[in-house]
């Protein structure tokens, strides 16, 4: 068992920047592929980054160039910097891990993680 903790939301303004936080606890935090995902009011949840154990990233199309994603295995942390917020950055965000089965690579399917946090919201006024 995995527990996920993300902090670092909050209001900001279009353009600001935030780093969201997401503590891992319970196991290895180097054996996990790490995740972003958020989801906005009326809307489903939507894939934001990922990180492999090795530390390949990708992201989707809607925020690259903007958001970073990476890992302190020695914190046990994943971070996510999110650079020129827009308003439509608005949602709750939640961090996933993936426990590794033997092939590390980039999942970007909800479907595809094991554990989640219980996300922090993020609102940008324009």
């Amino acid at each position: 068992q995995v527990q996920l903790v993300e902090s670092g939301g909050g209001l900001v303004q279009a353009g600001d920047s935030l780093r969201l936080s997401c503590v891992a606890s319970g196991r290895t935090f180097s054996n996990y592929a790490m995740g972003w995902f958020r989801q906005a009011p009326g809307k489903e949840r939507a894939f934001v980054a990922a990180i492999t154990r090795g530390g390949i990233t990708y992201y989707a199309d809607s925020v690259k160039g903007r958001f970073t994603i990476s890992r302190d295995n020695a914190k046990n942390t994943v971070y996510l910097q999110m650079n020129s917020l827009k308003p439509e950055d608005t949602a709750v965000y939640s961090c996933a891990a993936r426990a590794y089965r033997g092939v590390d690579i980039i999942r970007s399917r909800a479907y595809e993680y094991d554990y989640w946090g219980q996300g922090t919201q993020v609102t940008v006024s324009s």
